[in-house]
């Protein structure tokens, strides 16, 4: 595979290497899509999917898919094709406010008591402001799980009477109610539901026909299915769509406004030319919405706008940008505002860290021409089970260095040989691969108390009463000076062992 690679980049060398032959900028346009290709492809290889769009000033490089929409019916990613874009809804969310603002129907000072009566106390002068930039005080565990029924009287309800982690404009912490309750309040401005207001002011009037929020009007055969990684059995799952795990009614209230929009990599690239030349919102809202509003860390490295995290390339340049996810797609839409540069990936499947980087990686090579990433590797728990069911059982030591060589780096990841193993014991009748698993971890990671409280649950399991003790009392001499979550199981099982 990587010689494959070699030999692409090779390839483009010779062929575009001779200035007289071609100008300077289709010969860099050129290369830079045969390397971007060459990455995507032997990514592919190792379970990556998804869409790419790159575009600069205005011209799209490359707009391409990778990999299945839908494995089993063998239906191919294409520029087309509909994923679930994760937080990078918030912001058409924020996108909505400015909006109404731009209408005279709201200001972003406006306090949460002007629309709300039953605000409490301690959240009536919260005001839209803090709420776009996530500095409201509302913890992030405020509201359900995102697929769960909730009515948008419940969702307020939980909300106002939540307890606040900070006051109110002190400081960033990222919490999805935040935009949710924007969404209420742009469902109480306009009179109209969430989806209706969108697709009136945004996505009818910029052709954005594969966008939306529930309901689809398209064939279903263009949404790309998620995929997810059983550790139980070991292999991939099919997910299916975001629409049939979305609620059929209107008790969407821990999902909306904050996540689980669909889109394309094409209809965000028509959102991106919108916003950059003022089609959908003035230059006053877009500066709003592109202004570094709050540091998102100690260090102030990152800020946040309205819906975009902003901050500086290392060449001193701005780049607006989101990511988002549900736990089974990934996105990210990347905008490089002075190089004049959008690099937008959405993927139905995530993998290792790097597949979340890819879109990184992209903008890497479009500014680096040295720059080759290596491809995407395949996932950690999956070359687990590759090398179970090629291997014996006494040559579990070899493991290790089995997924370094296949991850390209130091393995490091605690929960895998974790997660795997007591999946393992409780499907196997006798000590195998489950328990060397867990025996293996403290081996790499002999210090994490956590790791040896497992490995005793392991020993206790197979009733290995001496070493069961042994693995606990090592947990326990490695406990933490406070909130040691695993103390009070270790020390229960030593005494139900010694009695």
């Amino acid at each position: 595979m990587k010689t494959h690679l070699i030999a692409i980049i090779l390839f483009t060398q010779l062929v575009f290497g001779v200035n007289t032959l071609f100008g300077q900028e289709k010969q860099s346009i050129e290369e830079l899509k045969v390397k971007i290709d060459a990455y995507l492809n032997n990514s592919v290889a190792n379970g990556y999917s998804g869409s790419v769009l790159v575009a600069k000033k205005g011209e799209i490089l490359l707009s391409k898919g990778y990999g299945w929409a839908n494995r089993e019916q063998k239906i191919p990613i294409t520029a087309s094709t509909v994923f679930n874009i994760g937080s990078v809804t918030k912001q058409f969310t924020a996108a909505a406010i400015l909006k109404l603002a731009e209408q005279g129907k709201l200001k972003t000072s406006d306090r949460i008591n002007q629309y709300y009566s039953q605000a409490s106390d301690d959240k009536k002068d919260i005001t839209i402001h803090q709420l776009l930039t996530h500095t409201s005080g509302v913890s992030s565990k405020t509201g359900g799980f995102r697929y769960d029924e909730a009515t948008k009287e419940q969702f307020l309800k939980e909300f106002f009477d939540s307890k606040l982690d900070s006051k109110p404009g002190t400081k960033h912490q990222y919490a999805n109610a935040n935009y949710i309750m924007l969404t209420a309040i742009i469902e109480s401005i306009s009179k109209q539901d969430y989806t209706t207001f969108l697709k009136e002011n945004f996505w009818e009037p910029l052709k954005m026909n594969h966008t939306g929020y529930k309901s689809i009007s398209f064939n279903s055969e263009q949404i790309a299915h998620g995929y997810y990684f059983n550790y139980t059995e070991g292999v991939w799952k099919d997910w299916g769509i975001t629409q049939e795990h979305l609620t059929y009614n209107n008790n969407h209230w821990y999902s909306i406004g904050k996540g689980d929009i669909y889109s394309t990599t094409e209809d965000l690239y028509k959102w991106h030319l919108a916003l950059q030349n003022n089609k959908v919102l003035s230059k006053k809202s877009l500066k709003m919405i592109e202004t570094p509003h709050v540091a998102e860390n100690d260090e102030e490295s990152s800020h946040y706008g309205y819906g975009w995290a902003i901050f500086k390339s290392k060449r001193g340049t701005k780049i607006v940008t989101h990511n988002g996810s549900n736990g089974i797609y990934f996105a990210n839409f990347i905008r490089y505002i002075e190089d004049d540069v959008v690099v937008i990936v959405l993927s139905n499947a995530i993998l290792n860290r790097d597949s979340e980087d890819v879109s990184w990686n992209v903008g890497k090579m479009v500014f680096n021409s040295n720059y080759i990433p290596k491809p995407i590797t395949k996932l950690s728990y999956e070359l687990v089970y590759d090398f179970i069911r090629t291997n014996k059982l006494e040559d579990a030591n070899k493991l290790p260095v089995f997924l370094k060589e296949h991850l390209n780096s130091k393995f490091t990841d605690k929960a895998v040989f974790n997660r795997i193993g007591f999946k393992r014991i409780a499907k196997e009748k006798n000590p195998a691969w489950g328990l060397e698993l867990l025996k293996l971890n403290v081996k790499l990671f002999p210090n994490d108390g956590n790791l040896w409280d497992s490995l005793g649950d392991g020993y206790f399991e197979y009733g290995q009463k001496e070493n069961a003790i042994k693995a606990f009392n090592k947990a326990l001499e490695l406990k933490p000076d406070n909130n040691c979550h695993w103390c009070n199981n270790s020390q229960e099982k030593i005494e139900s062992l010694k009695n």
